[in-house]
């Protein structure tokens, strides 16, 4: 009976995914695995793994003695070494289009939320006051503002979109993309260190590698202008959280709007949660209703595809079964 393993979910339960593949024939086991110390004695067997945020390191990978597939609820595949299946021939799949607008609302919110102080006059009316808990300069329209978009996918796209109706100013870095392209949506195509140093405001939309890890750091930090705002929707990683901190104490960056942090989940004593300039959300801006079963679904229907030994879709490091 071929074994479908879950390393670890954050939904209420996996009736969905059972529902469409329990009717084949196969054995469906889920854990909440954590450490590759817990996945290891797990994943010798299994034929066909799905996993959320567990750690399958080059050690888990190394363990996989049958598996055909691995499927990942989301985008990013950072928590996989893509190398190590690779090299194992196991192909890996994600699900790169299930919460674009989710997201890229999400990101609005957080740049609204952050020119506009809205967490910080909310806890100010709430303990009594009815005035102003910030000087002027703290509070901006987007219309004076050059945003900066680094990373000009999906999301970015989707990201510029809505900012291009605030009438701002869109400051674009994808090194993928020609100026064209970018000039064709209305933008203005930078190389990175001249966005850094022209942008008002930063937002982060480019997946965690090896080219992109703290790729936000004490001297990218130091070319951005004095006042500088950062919002990160993406991964954790991108950001040096020690240097951004550091740059947040120093007033060098005015505010943080954070999605995702490193490490996660914060832990209860970080100092980032003791600094009124930081909103932080908890890797949250993929959800929706439509969204979770969207993604959950498509998962499901990867190993499906898998089962019926039909062509896999979304995979990400180049093996074809």
């Amino acid at each position: 009976m071929p074994k479908v393993f879950v390393t670890d979910y954050t939904f209420p339960s996996l009736d969905l995914e059972k529902a469409l593949l329990e009717p084949t024939g196969c054995q469906f086991i889920a854990a909440q695995c954590k450490t590759p110390a817990e996945l290891i004695p797990l994943v010798g067997d299994a034929d066909y793994i799905i996993t959320q945020f567990a750690p399958l390191n080059a050690a888990v990978i190394a363990a996989m003695n049958r598996a055909r597939v691995i499927a990942r609820y989301g985008i990013g595949v950072d928590n996989i070494d893509l190398e190590a299946a690779r090299q194992r021939r196991i192909p890996v799949c994600n699900v790169p289009d299930y919460c674009i607008d989710e997201v890229a609302d999400h990101t609005l919110a957080l740049i609204l939320a952050t020119s506009r102080a809205v967490v910080l006059h909310w806890n100010h009316v709430k303990a009594g006051h009815w005035t102003l808990p910030v000087p002027f300069d703290a509070m901006w329209a987007l219309k004076d503002s050059t945003i900066g978009v680094v990373g000009f996918g999906r999301i970015g796209r989707e990201v510029v979109k809505r900012l291009l109706a605030f009438n701002c100013k869109p400051l674009v870095h994808d090194p993928f993309l020609s100026p064209d392209k970018i000039q064709a949506t209305g933008c203005v195509p930078a190389r990175l260190d001249e966005l850094l140093r022209a942008a008002d405001l930063i937002t982060l939309h480019v997946p965690s590698t090896a080219a992109t890890r703290q790729m936000i750091n004490r001297a990218t930090l130091k070319k951005m202008r004095a006042g500088v705002m950062l919002v990160n929707v993406s991964r954790g990683t991108l950001v040096d959280t020690g240097a951004l901190i550091d740059a947040l104490e120093s007033g060098h960056v005015r505010a943080a709007a954070l999605d995702v942090i490193d490490p996660e989940p914060i832990p209860p004593d970080h100092p980032l949660l003791r600094m009124n300039n930081v909103i932080i959300t908890p890797h949250a801006a993929s959800v929706s209703l439509r969204a979770v079963r969207t993604l959950r679904e498509s998962v499901a229907k990867t190993v499906l595809c898998a089962i019926r030994g039909e062509p896999l879709p979304n995979v990400v490091n180049g093996v074809t079964p």
